[in-house]
């Protein structure tokens, strides 16, 4: 069951509004003033008794005499508007009928709609008691709401994936998942699994998983016209990271559940992609593997020959994300794709430096790195360039293989770990690495605590400025 795609309808918006909507009226500091003096009497001392600022999410219920409301004044701060004030707004709602009275320009109604849906996110599946709450959205006119219910769509397949533990969401499952995807989109499917990882010469894969109970597999999918521009979207899937027998602390072992959010991102993206029927001729490449420790673990020392037949020595095996990628970084190439993309939560260190709420992410290509960033500020949705920094790659150093799969410092994890990748991409074909924690260490509004999306608006917009939007 929880290998299905869910295809339910977004209990949360609904298109029409009901003749018992209550309309909630958006106020911004600025213009608070100008909106109090035109309020009736009881209403303006009704806000003054309360002390409403109209800060970001505040609220003020104006009622019947029956007790039922009249209608919400909702503060907006003195910041543009965002996603996650909706997100705010809806979660302090109760349950019932609401529509937006501000005309709202249709690229902030597709905020409002995304945002409101996100205050409805909860990972409730293991529960007895489910989240029953009923506060549902009038979707405002000029809101695209195709686009925005396949974007609420595929952020929550990427959060479902990332919380579901390793126990229901191991490769046998992900590959699952993957293939009723494919199937839903009409997309063409094919793995290969265990031992004949080793015969297709994918041998990082096959190493990093063997040690598992469920065999190591590579999952590959195609959808889309074979004469588009090739896109290509490679996930890390590692469904558990033990560290191998560079043992992970039991503290840092606890959510490693989420260490497959690379290949729950691109699952998403993937998703929003065919269901928006981008012009492109799609490929999703997904390593999925167990790290582990038994008997036929893999061990620091150990010499790997990858798919590109650039050997690495295996400095350290908790550096296993990188060795699963860069196989299917290599076969990816070979087909020369317009652009490959890949997530993964790689390092450690994207966090030191970037903390838990931005992604760095790495290109050569300056227009695209340029185009992401544009995109992330417009959709609030951040990223943050760092350097491939070509002079460090000496620190990937082997005195008996070809590389190293760790350097050997501490210093700049997150950009020797992008080196190392880089290694493996024709340097003809543009590549965007993105290293995401898939994470929220902390709930906030629309934001619960567990599995995140990262990314993953900025990247859409950023495909439907380079290839278009579909049909």
């Amino acid at each position: 069951m929880l290998t299905q795609i869910n295809t339910d309808e977004i209990k949360c918006l609904q298109t029409e509004k009901p003749e018992n909507a209550v309309a909630i009226n958006l106020i911004s500091n600025d213009h608070l003033d100008e909106w109090q003096a035109h309020l009736p009497a009881e209403q303006l001392n009704w806000c003054r008794k309360h002390n409403f600022k109209a800060k970001s999410g505040e609220l003020i219920f104006f009622s019947e005499a029956d007790g039922n409301f009249r209608s919400i004044a909702a503060g907006t701060g003195s910041e543009p508007y965002d996603p996650w004030l909706f997100s705010k707004i809806a979660e302090n709602l109760p349950d019932g009928n609401y529509y937006i009275e501000n005309e709202l320009s249709s690229h902030d109604s597709d905020y409002a709609v995304f945002g409101w849906a996100m205050a409805h996110y909860n990972f409730d599946y293991y529960l007895k008691d489910k989240n029953n709450k009923n506060v549902v959205l009038s979707v405002p006119k000029n809101c695209n709401f195709n686009l925005v219910s396949s974007i609420i769509k595929g952020t929550t397949l990427t959060r479902d994936l990332v919380n579901i533990p390793t126990c229901d969401m191991g490769p046998s499952e992900l590959e699952k998942v993957a293939k009723n995807l494919s199937d839903l989109f009409g997309a063409s499917f094919k793995v290969t699994t265990g031992d004949a990882l080793l015969k297709s010469g994918f041998n990082t894969i096959h190493t990093v998983g063997r040690a598992a109970e469920k065999e190591p597999r590579l999952i590959d999918f195609k959808w889309g016209d074979e004469k588009a521009p090739k896109l290509t979207l490679i996930g890390k899937g590692v469904c558990f990271d033990t560290g191998g027998l560079d043992i992970k602390p039991s503290s840092v072992m606890l959510i490693m559940k989420k260490d497959m959010g690379g290949a729950a991102h691109v699952l998403g993206l993937a998703r929003i992609i065919m269901e928006n029927k981008l012009p492109v001729r799609l490929r999703v490449l997904i390593p999925a593997v167990e790290n582990n420790i038994a008997g036929n673990a893999f061990r620091p020392g150990d010499i790997i020959k990858s798919y590109k037949g650039t050997t690495i020595e295996v400095g350290n095996t908790d550096a296993e994300g990188r060795l699963v990628l860069c196989d299917a970084l290599a076969l990816a190439c070979e087909e020369s794709p317009d652009l490959v993309i890949d997530f993964a939560t790689l390092t450690g260190a994207a966090r030191v430096a970037l903390g838990a709420d931005v992604p760095p992410f790495f290109c050569d290509d300056k227009e695209i790195s340029a185009a992401l960033l544009k995109f992330s500020e417009k959709e609030h949705d951040p990223l943050w360039p760092l350097p491939l920094h070509s002079p460090y790659k000496k620190l990937l150093h082997s005195s008996i293989a070809d590389i190293n799969n760790v350097a050997n410092t501490g210093f700049a994890g997150a950009i020797t770990a992008a080196l190392f990748l880089k290694e493996f991409v024709r340097e003809d074909i543009p590549w965007v690495h993105l290293d995401v924690y898939a994470w929220n260490a902390s709930t906030r509004p629309g934001k619960p605590v567990g599995g995140e999306a990262m990314g993953l608006r900025t990247v859409y917009n950023f495909l439907t400025n380079r290839y278009g939007t579909g049909s």
